[in-house]
């Protein structure tokens, strides 16, 4: 049954998770990365809790983590393979459950851009992108330079928020880069809403999703990228 959930004793319970857990679980690169981070907070990491804390929305007042599930995978519409994301957290504001979905990066992409993703695209992938972009609240079409992952991700937040019935749904850019790479994109992205993206900072970006939907790019401590 898909739903148990185990406990994790450590870092390396996420490796079985991953994909590949050869491929994907290599020092300086986001899985294990984010994990180590994740694993040694006592509650949200110290540069998460102040970008969470950094607002005046009443939905995401005094938020604290109720659980944490690596890998989490969101089923989507027009295909077999579901999101896989980072780390669902599950977390509680003054208001009410509020789910945070957050994407570990590094030096890696968010993916292929749209019109990468829809060349000879099936009809799947275009049932697919008609869906999150419903779920979005954004009238498509949407330009093809915007990454395909943050359109999911973003999603799987608002997705998993309406099962849990909760008050908010945030998508966190946790990035350990030291480069900054997905800056730009994540800065288009956020510009899909008429948002100006401010790092270091929960922000709103529809109200009009059910439940609204906000995002936050994060500079995670570089120390655990050699951990």
């Amino acid at each position: 049954m898909a739903r148990i959930l185990a406990f994790t004793s450590g870092p390396e319970d996420w490796q079985a998770l991953l994909a590949d857990p050869l491929k994907h679980w290599k020092k300086g690169y986001s899985a294990r990365t984010l994990a180590h981070c994740w694993e040694a907070a006592d509650g949200f990491p110290a540069e998460v809790a102040r970008a969470l804390g950094n607002t005046h929305d009443p939905e995401l007042g005094h938020l604290e983590p109720v659980l944490a599930v690596p890998e989490f995978k969101v089923p989507l519409p027009g295909g077999i393979r579901s999101s896989q994301n980072d780390l669902f957290v599950m977390a509680r504001s003054s208001q009410g459950s509020v789910s945070v979905m957050v994407e570990g990066k590094v030096n890696e992409s968010f993916d292929k851009r749209i019109g990468e993703w829809l060349k000879d695209a099936s009809p799947g992938k275009e049932r697919r992108l008609k869906f999150l972009l419903k779920t979005l609240g954004l009238e498509g079409p949407v330009s093809d330079s915007i990454r395909y992952q943050l359109l999911h991700r973003a999603a799987s937040a608002i997705i998993s928020g309406e099962q849990y019935r909760a008050v908010a749904a945030v998508m966190v850019i946790h990035s350990f880069s030291q480069e900054r790479t997905g800056w730009s994109d994540y800065r288009d992205f956020l510009a899909l809403f008429g948002v100006d993206a401010t790092e270091g900072k929960v922000q709103r970006l529809s109200s009009a999703t059910k439940p609204p939907l906000f995002a936050a790019w994060v500079v995670g401590d570089p120390a655990f990228l050699s951990r």
